[in-house]
């Protein structure tokens, strides 16, 4: 019976020395061929995937620094329509109450595009990124209608606010 267990184990042993003597990655780089891919010592590197290096964006006034500069103009705005938004009475300043209300969903907007572009890029998720993208422009779209609305046919956003603090 050990007789046995000890023969197996050798002949275990002996079969994964002569694997790992002939290794199966030179035969997968030749199959491919010498145009599909480059052999460099780390491995190879396919052409189409995610060594590329990533392309230059074309310059535009939408991103960028424009854009970073937007940002940080709109979040800091924020802070003194919020206060002086509570200050004075919605019904009495709907200027001041449209522009909280549309200033809040940009800047959601920005930031749940934000997560989408870090997390769900379209080179790694080409067909879920862009389609999360076009969802959340409908939504944004959506949104700013029904605070519209909200705002001209109903309390406006800071007296809902109000009330619900109050109750």
């Amino acid at each position: 019976m050990s007789s046995a267990l000890v023969a197996r184990s050798a002949f275990n042993r002996n079969v994964a020395a002569a694997l790992a003597r002939r290794s199966l990655r030179p035969l997968a780089v030749q199959a491919r061929g010498a145009a599909d891919s480059a052999y460099v010592p780390g491995g190879p590197i396919y052409r189409g995937t995610v060594n590329d290096p990533t392309p230059f964006p074309p310059p535009s006034k939408t991103h960028g620094s424009y854009h970073w500069a937007f940002e940080r103009i709109l979040s800091a705005g924020l802070v003194p329509l919020t206060v002086a938004s509570f200050v004075t009475s919605g019904t009495n300043y709907p200027i001041i109450d449209g522009l909280l209300g549309v200033s809040l969903v940009m800047h959601s907007h920005i930031g749940f595009d934000s997560i989408l572009v870090d997390y769900l890029h379209p080179r790694k998720f080409p067909v879920l990124g862009r389609a999360l993208t076009w969802v959340l422009r409908a939504t944004t779209v959506g949104v700013l209608v029904g605070v519209y609305q909200f705002n001209t046919n109903d309390i406006g956003l800071t007296e809902l606010v109000a009330k619900v603090w109050h109750a």
